[in-house]
């Protein structure tokens, strides 16, 4: 059964830091463009970080460039966002996604994580 699942999320003061990982089961993240999106309240998804599995590169927005730091540990078949100095507008759902294709992160992406919700609030 493929799935990935997510887990770090949680509540956390202006400032603060959290790290993210994202569990995958079924097939090998090591094959696949990886990366993580999120969905603020009444906003769409967006791409927040992802690595190219073409070239190793790495794409982060630019709300997040300093910040955040996504990774991936392929013996764990694990992928990994750090965030720090986090902010209230990184309020939000965030998921993992992973495609065979897709390396712009952006748009379709072929497997979904189901979401694990990041509060930044004093």
């Amino acid at each position: 059964q493929v799935q990935l699942v997510e887990s770090g999320g949680g509540l956390v003061q202006p400032g603060g830091s959290l790290r993210l990982s994202c569990a995958a089961s079924g097939f090998a993240l090591v094959y696949y463009h990886v990366g993580w999106f999120r969905q603020a309240p009444g906003k769409e998804r967006d791409g927040v970080s992802c690595i190219n599995n073409n070239n190793g590169s790495t794409y982060y927005d630019d709300s997040v460039k300093g910040r955040f730091t996504v990774s991936r540990d392929n013996a764990k078949n694990t992928l990994y966002q750090q965030m720090n100095s986090l902010k209230p507008e990184d309020t939000a759902v965030y998921y993992c996604a992973a495609d065979a294709f897709n390396y712009q992160c952006s748009g379709f992406m072929g497997y979904w994580g189901q979401g694990t919700q990041v509060t930044v609030s004093s």
